[in-house]
């Protein structure tokens, strides 16, 4: 039987929120997902990190947030065995509120902790690698929400809904300018040469945690890195190609239409760099 999962919501263990929550009514707030291992959040300062730099760019209150989030984030611990679960949602909206786009003034932001079981991803994928495909869908251009993860997700749902083949793992998504940015879930790197390439995401898509870590182990060991704005015909000259999140770490990609790659040797360079960079965690 699958858990349930288990929430507090501004403190209270409780699974009701207002109706009129502008997180529910506009999509006005931000998530992140944390990976759990042994009940320890995976990349937690970097998850708050971009977590506080959202809630600047979207002018949501932070004056007490973030130490009421770290309240929180201890009464989930005395209340609940985070050991025994997989993955942390932590959502922070404006709050609740009268009807209109005008934020009214003085709000507080609602809190939203939710524990969850890992998702199962049958068939080694990190191993193996994934089959993926273009998506019809294309991102709008939105500098002012570039690389923030806020709760509008309606592109990613409406993408992800053009496909129901369990054995394709994932979409792969353009600009209305025809751009690759990322994944439907995902963020997305390759190889080509001895260099690591990655879209820009200054005007769509979601700077992920694990996407931005990479880099930086990357740089570190040496591999120089690429970011820029790639058609799909350059994507597809890749060596190597990768999708990354907090939940799937790194899975290599190995079929794409008719394009086919094998998993490459700085593919399993990063996903060792990133398993000793969990463990220091």
């Amino acid at each position: 039987m699958t858990k349930s999962p288990f929430m507090l919501i501004n403190g209270v263990a409780t699974d009701t929120v207002a109706v009129t929550d502008r997180g529910l009514a506009y999509g006005d707030g931000l998530f992140e997902t944390v990976q759990l291992r042994a009940g320890r959040p995976l990349l937690l300062d970097l998850h708050l990190e971009r977590l506080r730099s959202g809630c600047e760019r979207l002018a949501i209150d932070t004056r007490t947030l973030f130490v009421d989030l770290q309240q929180d984030l201890q009464r989930l611990k005395s209340l609940c065995p985070m050991q025994s679960f997989g993955v942390l949602k932590i959502l922070v909206t404006r709050g609740a509120g009268g009807r209109g786009y005008l934020p009214q003034a003085g709000m507080t932001p609602t809190r939203i902790l939710m524990l969850s079981v890992m998702p199962e991803y049958p068939h080694s994928p990190a191993q193996v690698g994934v089959r993926v495909r273009w998506c019809d869908m294309a991102l709008a251009l939105s500098p002012r929400l570039a690389g923030i993860k806020h709760l509008n997700r309606l592109e990613q749902v409406l993408a992800r809904s053009e496909w129901d083949d369990p054995y394709i793992r994932e979409g792969l998504l353009c600009d209305t300018e025809g751009f690759v940015v990322e994944g439907t879930m995902s963020n997305l790197l390759w190889v080509r040469g001895s260099r690591l390439y990655a879209p820009l995401l200054d005007r769509c898509g979601v700077a992920g945690v694990v996407r931005g870590r990479l880099l930086q182990l990357a740089v570190a060991a040496g591999i120089e890195v690429v970011e820029g704005r790639f058609g799909k015909i350059e994507f597809e000259q890749a060596d190597e190609v990768m999708l990354c999140n907090s939940l799937i770490d790194i899975w290599p990609v190995v079929t794409l239409g008719a394009r086919h790659w094998s998993v490459g040797p700085v593919t399993r360079q990063l996903q060792s760099l990133l398993a000793k960079d969990y463990l220091a965690c």
